[in-house]
């Protein structure tokens, strides 16, 4: 009885011990999966990262651009105001002296009735 009871006990010493290592095992390969799992989600948040900070680049490339386009045209309706104004202001003037000259022609012609 006692030698079977031993037998027993060694059987179930070495179905343990190779239970406790299948585990070990198991273990070993779920971190290793874990930290190649680690590494791709590093690289993928690098990666994500890296596209993040281009396409802020691009967009502040685009933002300078149009600002500046916006500064050239404000620049182009700054001066087309003023030319607008002195077009005006010679306008009046070719008016008055339009005026002018007909109120002269008016007198001469009178002047060459009498």
């Amino acid at each position: 009885q006692l030698h079977l009871t031993m037998l027993e006990k060694n059987e179930l010493t070495k179905s343990l011990e190779m239970v406790w290592k299948e585990l070990q095992e198991k273990e070993s390969e779920m971190k290793k999966e874990i930290s190649e799992y680690k590494d791709r989600l590093l690289q993928a948040e690098k990666e994500h990262q890296d596209a993040l900070t281009e396409a802020n680049r691009k967009n502040e490339v685009e933002i300078e651009a149009c600002q500046d386009k916006m500064k050239s045209l404000e620049h182009f309706i700054s001066s087309q105001k003023l030319e607008i104004e002195h077009l005006k202001s010679n306008k009046e003037e070719l008016n008055n002296s339009l005026k002018e000259a007909n109120q002269t022609l008016g007198e001469l012609l009178k002047t060459k009735v009498r």
